[in-house]
């Protein structure tokens, strides 16, 4: 009796334990739930409403038209819209690559240090963003760190100019900027592959190279799809890095879209240019759907074969 009376409150226990992490996965909805409506719901729709104000002169436009858009077919429009896509994917594409080892690390091979390291990798985020932008004007200023450090080792007999206000400067510093957020996503893949798909391959006698390629790439896939997306995003529509470390030859979107919004006062064609962002990334969020769709179904066909 005393034992099915026990039994009976362990259940009872286990039962309350599930209620409450319901509860606590329903509490923890209502920021995304918060953000959708007032982030995507009432931002977008606005930004979009002022895109089609005509700009007349004034801030908030007079009437409706499609001028905005029409302007964003100029030539200087385009170039920057480019630069963009291209320091933004190079950026994404370079976090990635030099992630991938450091999660795969993490995944496998850390051991009891893991949390430690984890901790390590997201410290650079308990300082500000701005702050880490400095720190590599610093580094990479005509008189900074790399500078000081060439010239004092004979490396070069002056001080290098190229190093700041030239693209790279700005793919350097967003690399390092977002480099945890392509780290995450790609620890949370390779964690979640069963250790024993991996033993059974060396059983097997799978090569480093072949177990690597056919096992765990294939099923990291989602999380590196993911960091890319992740650091994406911010990096596209940045304009704090550009502005400090890059200079006119690497002006951004985020650049255009903050000085019509600040300097120039032309808040409706800011808006356009705000909704070619928005357009874009919606795009780079629904390309990697497609593409899973698409991998899904050549593998069911391969499958039916």
């Amino acid at each position: 009796m005393g034992t099915a009376l026990a039994q009976w409150r362990r259940t009872i226990d286990r039962g309350e334990t599930q209620a409450g992490a319901r509860e606590i996965d329903r509490l923890g909805t209502i920021p995304a739930a918060l953000i959708g409506v007032f982030g995507v719901g009432l931002a977008i729709p606005l930004i979009a409403w002022l895109s089609l104000r005509g700009e007349g002169g004034a801030m908030f436009g007079h009437g409706y038209a499609l001028d905005n858009y029409r302007a964003l077919w100029a030539p200087l429009y385009a170039k920057v819209l480019c630069r963009s896509l291209l320091i933004a994917g190079a950026t994404g594409a370079l976090t990635v690559g030099l992630a991938y080892p450091v999660a795969g690390f993490l995944a496998f091979h850390a051991g009891t240090r893991r949390t430690l390291l984890l901790t390590l990798v997201t410290l650079p985020f308990w300082t500000s963003y701005l702050l880490r932008v400095f720190a590599w004007k610093a580094i990479l200023g005509y008189r900074g760190v790399i500078n000081t450090v060439l010239v004092s080792m004979h490396v070069v007999s002056a001080p290098l100019h190229g190093l700041l206000y030239r693209p790279p400067a700005v793919l350097i510093t967003l690399s390092h900027a977002y480099a945890a957020f392509a780290v995450l996503p790609i620890y949370v893949a390779l964690r979640a592959i069963d250790p024993g798909l991996i033993e059974a391959a060396r059983d097997l006698g799978a090569a480093p190279v072949t177990l690597f390629t056919r096992i765990v790439l294939p099923l990291s896939l989602p999380g590196i799809v993911a960091a890319f997306v992740t650091v994406f995003i911010p990096t596209f529509g940045d304009y704090t890095a550009p502005a400090l470390v890059g200079g006119l030859s690497s002006t951004m979107i985020g650049s255009l879209i903050e000085a019509q919004f600040d300097s120039v006062a032309d808040w409706p064609f800011g808006a356009a240019l705000a909704m070619l962002v928005v357009l874009v990334i919606a795009l780079v969020l629904l390309l990697p759907a497609l593409l899973a769709r698409w991998i899904a179904r050549r593998a069911a066909m391969s499958g039916r074969a």
